[in-house]
């Protein structure tokens, strides 16, 4: 697996400190990452972004951001209101190939949903997954309303011809209750992929060390870890 794109079931379900587990769990097995993040949204110039925090959690990962719009809103949507160029999934597959020449993993990190638009044509993240021939891991919430978010976003790949590799809960809650159980049970149905780990609520806060020493225990082998669901 030279790619993996890494894609959320909407905002705020964990994606980015997810992105950075699977980074960290890579350099422990000895291979070279590269996180892309091909739209930046809600950030000002010098603010620290996406990939600049799964380089701090994770250690030494090439960084790459292809653009940066200031106001937090569906990339597309974003480049429009500044006046800047939009990301185009052509250039996102052009620029994951770029590192692929010097990295054995290049991890894709999307803003939002699989579906957000990048552009005013309509281009999304599973254009440019598509373009690349690239495996999509889905992250999800833990509780109520993460069944159907995640089934819709396992249609929407099937019916771009896309593989899921699988589906990681993104924040799992330190006090469970029963719907985040049951959860666990039925996410991997729901997905019809795998479940392939769950970070516990707070690992972004954690120091760096120890977010890389925790990493590989919280993601299953397919992701380089030791988690067993």
């Amino acid at each position: 697996m030279t790619f993996l794109v890494v894609s959320g079931t909407g905002t705020e379900v964990g994606k980015t400190v997810t992105t950075a587990a699977v980074a960290a769990a890579a350099l422990a097995a000895g291979r070279s990452v590269a996180v892309l993040k091909p739209a930046q949204t809600g950030v000002g110039p010098g603010e620290r972004g996406d990939a600049d925090e799964v380089v701090r959690l994770a250690g030494p990962v090439t960084a790459l951001e292809l653009a940066r719009y200031p106001e937090p809103l569906a990339p597309g949507t974003a480049a429009r209101r500044a006046g800047l160029p939009a990301v185009r999934p052509h250039e996102v597959a052009d620029a994951a190939r770029k590192l692929a020449v010097e990295h054995d993993l290049v991890l894709i990190e999307g803003a939002g949903g699989l579906l957000v638009r990048f552009d005013g044509e309509g281009g999304t993240l599973a254009d440019a997954a598509r373009l690349l021939g690239a495996p999509v891991l889905v992250v999800a919430a833990a509780g109520l309303g993460t069944l159907n978010a995640t089934t819709l976003t396992g249609e929407a790949l099937r019916l771009r011809g896309l593989v899921q590799k699988g589906v990681v809960v993104g924040s799992w809650p330190q006090e469970p209750g029963l719907a985040e159980q049951c959860n666990l049970t039925d996410l991997p149905v729901a997905a019809q992929a795998p479940l392939l780990g769950v970070l516990p609520s707070g690992a972004g806060a954690l120091a760096p060390t120890e977010f890389r020493t925790r990493a590989s225990g919280w993601l299953a082998p397919a992701l380089a870890g030791t988690w067993e669901p």
